[in-house]
């Protein structure tokens, strides 16, 4: 393998090796996946450790709340596949219903915006079906990160510090954790997050109560893990708070309609990749229900 380095002198050079390379939106996150790589664990292993540390270091723009759209392919099998963590509107989520809360659209904010929580399904089953690492050494970094802390970015402190008035007089919760004393955190100040380290270990403690020792058993390990976050306590307190009326985006108080069912019934899954050629590269894209086919057309 050889690699000429670019004539001109840039800020954001090519990179090239020969044992692995790990990228994400901030470096906690990249330094556990390399971490993961250099102590023997696959991409797919080092991508959901990855993953999870962003829900702890990027609280504005990732979280256990949010949804995951994957595309990726595998040594044996170069044919794109996509990873599909959307999850749906909830049941209870209809157009009657909002309108008889005096809304013509969903808020953009609150708990009737919310779809089904689809990213830690989906992390779950990347890494049992394709990741070589049990759950307890994967979610080890994020776990690390939360309870110990970590220094926010300047971004997330300008995030937290737009919203402070929100926090303070309703999202009361909100407040505790990200402005413990009565102010926005400043850019670079350690954050805690002990409750989220309390769920992942939760789950680690599933999975470490299910299924045989050794390999063999690894798949239901995770897949314990996996019905403890859609069936489990996950489900159920995030539900029983969201139940309680809370203010909206638009000013209303309201209560969430998504139930512990619909947390159940979602489940994370693979289907074909949309592809296109252009200029020689295969350009790979979720479907419909995504931006994708934008990006192809």
């Amino acid at each position: 393998m050889s690699f000429t380095p670019p004539a001109t002198f840039t800020t954001r050079p090519t990179l090239a090796g020969t044992f692995g390379m790990a990228a994400s939106t901030h470096w906690i996150a990249t330094a556990s996946a390399q971490a993961v790589l250099e102590r023997g664990g696959n991409a797919f292993d080092a991508a959901t450790a990855g993953a999870f540390v962003l829900h702890v270091v990027e609280p504005h723009l990732n979280g256990p709340g949010g949804d995951l759209v994957g595309v990726f392919a595998t040594a044996e099998d170069p044919t794109p596949v996509v990873l599909m963590g959307q999850g749906p509107a909830p049941a209870r989520a209809s157009i009657a219903h909002y309108i008889a809360q005096g809304l013509d659209l969903v808020p953009g904010a609150g708990g009737l915006a919310a779809a089904v929580p689809g990213a830690v399904d989906a992390w779950l089953v990347l890494l049992r079906d394709h990741g070589t690492w049990e759950l307890a050494d994967v979610l080890a970094y994020a776990i690390g990160y939360a309870r110990d802390g970590h220094p926010l970015v300047a971004q997330a402190a300008a995030t937290i510090a737009r919203v402070a008035e929100l926090f303070r007089d309703d999202w009361t919760s909100s407040a505790d954790l990200w402005m413990p004393e009565g102010r926005p955190p400043r850019a670079g100040e350690v954050v805690r997050n002990p409750a989220y380290a309390s769920v992942l270990e939760q789950l680690v403690h599933a999975a470490g109560s299910a299924g045989e020792e050794g390999p063999g058993g690894r798949r239901a390990r995770i897949d314990a893990a996996r019905r403890e976050w859609r069936e489990g306590f996950v489900a159920a307190e995030a539900t029983a708070f969201l139940r309680a009326p809370h203010r909206h985006s638009g000013g209303g108080m309201h209560s969430a309609v998504i139930e512990a069912s619909d947390f159940a019934a979602f489940e994370a899954g693979y289907e074909p990749a949309l592809t296109r050629n252009f200029r020689g590269v295969t350009i790979a894209k979720a479907g419909a229900w995504t931006q994708g086919p934008a990006l192809l057309q």
